[in-house]
């Protein structure tokens, strides 16, 4: 089963706790930082919305794209249910290769979108929509595992438990580590029970993540007329090291 087929469907749930306003005023201290007077941005990787609607809501205009149908189909219903939504639109397509037709301001790609591009080829065609939507001076931010981390600490198998009224999920996460490739292949196996129709499911999902390393992301940056302006911890903005799994670089169009 292809990632985020079922997965859509439970997603907020299992990111209950992710702190998405802090992310968003991370964000919006970045923009203040690198791109004073940003207002339009193109999210790639947009998933169910949640933080192209939360900058929505500090006055920014948002274009999410994200390769799951039923992701898209989730962010919408939220932008029906929220005063920022005639700020928002939201269209399904590859990053690899989506073009709006139009610049923006700026461009990002967040929770670990990037390391979902797991080839070289994928990595730089990503980059190279980035650039595609900004002129010269746009800004571009993301987020990635950090690869001296990743081979530091290692993945480890963990379970997630999660319910609300109607749902129980319990997430079994099992990594599989190819350093020879970059590659942490993440294993989820789902327990889904429906309390109010006494029902219960099961399925798979493979997410096969690359991690990556600075001196990599420069490099594929360059090839696609960027040039690195920052790269830190991810939130606290501390200089990334072997325990910091998620770190977030800056980029400005050359």
């Amino acid at each position: 089963m292809s990632n985020f087929r079922k997965y859509a469907g439970y997603y907020d749930l299992l990111y209950k706790d992710k702190d998405y306003a802090a992310e968003v005023n991370y964000i919006d201290n970045l923009l203040r930082r690198h791109a004073s007077g940003a207002h339009r941005i193109l999210e790639l990787g947009s998933g169910t919305g949640r933080h192209a609607l939360l900058l929505a809501e500090k006055g920014y205009s948002l274009h999410g794209v994200d390769l799951s149908e039923d992701m898209v189909q989730v962010a919408r219903d939220r932008q029906l249910n929220s005063a920022a939504g005639s700020g928002v639109a939201f269209n399904q397509g590859d990053i690899r290769d989506y073009r709006a037709g139009h610049t923006f301001d700026t461009v990002m790609a967040l929770f670990h979108v990037v390391c979902y591009q797991t080839t070289n080829e994928d990595i730089i065609s990503t980059f190279r929509t980035a650039a595609a939507h900004l002129g010269d001076g746009g800004i571009f931010i993301f987020d990635c595992w950090y690869g001296p981390a990743v081979l530091t600490e290692q993945p480890e198998r963990r379970t997630k438990s999660v319910e609300n009224d109607a749902l129980e999920i319990v997430r079994e996460t099992t990594p599989e580590l190819w350093p020879d490739s970059d590659i942490v292949d993440v294993h989820f196996n789902v327990t889904v029970r429906d309390k109010v129709a006494s029902m219960q499911e099961q399925f798979h999902e493979l997410h096969r993540m690359r991690y990556l390393f600075t001196p990599e992301v420069e490099y594929f940056l360059q090839q696609c007329g960027f040039a690195l302006l920052v790269t830190e911890e991810w939130l606290s903005g501390g200089r990334p090291g072997t325990s910091t799994w998620n770190v977030c670089h800056v980029a400005r169009k050359c």
